[in-house]
């Protein structure tokens, strides 16, 4: 078994799809208690800004990518679990512009030098998380 799938591996459930390991799931979750673009946007800034970035943030602003691309209109996927990103893009509507260039700005910065990118590039699978990038960032409005 090599690294990068005993590493996935250790984060649970696991795939190319935005919502496809354990953390980016349980913060698709959270969106139920959500109420406007600001909880999406907090994480996507925060992002942006740099800090501590690991595999689990990177996956988390994937998945808030990925509620932006569904909000500018990218259908769900029937892998995905989404019957949150569904109740809640049904509350608050389609993304402000201000969000749409955020997630766009993070989906180029986990594909280009992250973690999650480091480790997706040891695996078998990488084209497949790459397609899964283009597909949302080309889902978001210019």
């Amino acid at each position: 078994m090599s690294s990068v799938v005993a590493t996935l591996e250790a984060m649970g459930a696991w795939s190319e799809e935005p919502f496809g390991n354990d953390t980016a799931a349980d913060w698709a979750w959270e969106l139920d208690e959500a109420d406007s673009w600001a909880f999406v946007t907090d994480v996507l800034q925060s992002y942006a800004a740099g800090g501590e970035e690991d595999q689990d943030v990177d996956a988390i602003a994937v998945a808030a990518a990925a509620v932006v691309a569904h909000g500018a209109g990218l259908a769900l996927s029937e892998q995905e679990d989404t019957e949150s990103v569904e109740g809640f893009l049904a509350r608050v509507g389609a993304p402000p512009a201000s969000v749409v260039a955020l997630a766009r700005a993070a989906l180029d910065k986990v594909g280009g030098d992250s973690e999650l990118a480091e480790l997706w590039a040891e695996s078998d699978e990488i084209d497949e998380w790459r397609a899964t990038l283009t597909r949302l960032r080309d889902a978001l409005p210019a």
